[in-house]
């Protein structure tokens, strides 16, 4: 059991047939959106998306947001790797649990390509994707070439861990304006990065999914900004050239988290878009 943070808060938590307990949050009643949140150091869907559900939960949408397997309140296990077929099977088991047939996803980073890959394995669960910056539209090799990643590698192996040397990640490699990395937020991801394993990010494997994205039907709406270090921002055309029915929205002085830069722009573009295509 995952020791409590404080500010960051607990609610539900689903034994999957898989073996893994999933910790999640479930609000609200009407159509289904569900948050996927991206990996780093402590990461939890309340952290990523406490700016943006409470919205979608206000314009009358049931709201669930997951921790991923090995973040969060979730189970961390040490004795799988963190291939991206887990963290879709854990999702696609926790929906057929809670017997959503129907939903919208939102994903950023890693969420985005368990977004996709979800979307390619269960096209008819689907109904609207929205992606902000996904993983696994290029190599993986590509993204450790990355300025964040440098930054990350430079912060991570530079002395033993601390919550100041997670902020300055969390400052140097993942946000335009650092003005929005506020006190709460290094205090919810540091206290559970301090129960996680290196496992979930040494033995991640997030294949490209380029060549697939043809194959996605429903309409998509992606965010991307410019001042992203995170991802390639090859992944731009990537999305635009092979994804039939999407809108991509690129925002300036926008780094990795555009739903914390710019949570009310894109609260009210999610929402517009989930409501009206």
């Amino acid at each position: 059991m995952a020791a409590i943070v404080a500010g960051l808060p607990e609610q539900n938590y689903a034994d999957l047939p898989n073996g893994q307990r999933v910790h999640y949050l479930d609000n609200g009643s009407g159509p289904v959106v569900v948050f996927l949140h991206g990996s780093g150091s402590g990461a939890s869907g309340h952290s990523n998306f406490k700016y943006n559900y409470p919205y979608l939960l206000e314009q009358g949408y049931r709201v669930i947001v997951p921790d991923l397997i090995g973040y969060g309140y979730s189970d961390k296990p040490e004795d799988v790797q963190y291939h991206l077929d887990l963290f879709v099977e854990c999702i696609k088991q926790l929906l057929d649990q809670l017997k959503v047939s129907s939903c919208s996803l939102i994903g950023n980073s890693l969420g985005g390509a368990i977004a996709i890959k979800f979307t390619l394995d269960n096209p008819s669960q689907v109904e609207k994707l929205v992606l902000m910056a996904p993983g696994g539209i290029e190599e993986q090799a590509d993204y450790f070439h990355m300025p964040g990643m440098q930054v990350m590698k430079e912060v991570f192996t530079s002395g033993p861990m601390a919550p100041e040397r997670l902020e300055d990640f969390i400052r140097r490699g993942l946000v335009y304006d650092d003005s929005v990395v506020d006190e709460q937020l290094i205090n919810e991801r540091w206290g559970i990065f301090q129960q996680q394993n290196s496992q979930v990010i040494s033995s991640m494997v997030v294949p490209n999914m380029a060549a697939r994205l043809p194959e996605i039907s429903c309409p998509i709406l992606a965010f991307w900004g410019v001042n992203e270090k995170m991802m390639p921002e090859t992944g731009i055309q990537t999305l635009a050239k092979n994804c039939s029915n999407i809108r991509l929205t690129l925002v300036s002085q926008c780094g990795h988290w555009v739903m914390v830069e710019h949570r009310d722009m894109f609260n009210r573009t999610t929402n517009d878009f989930l409501r009206n295509g």
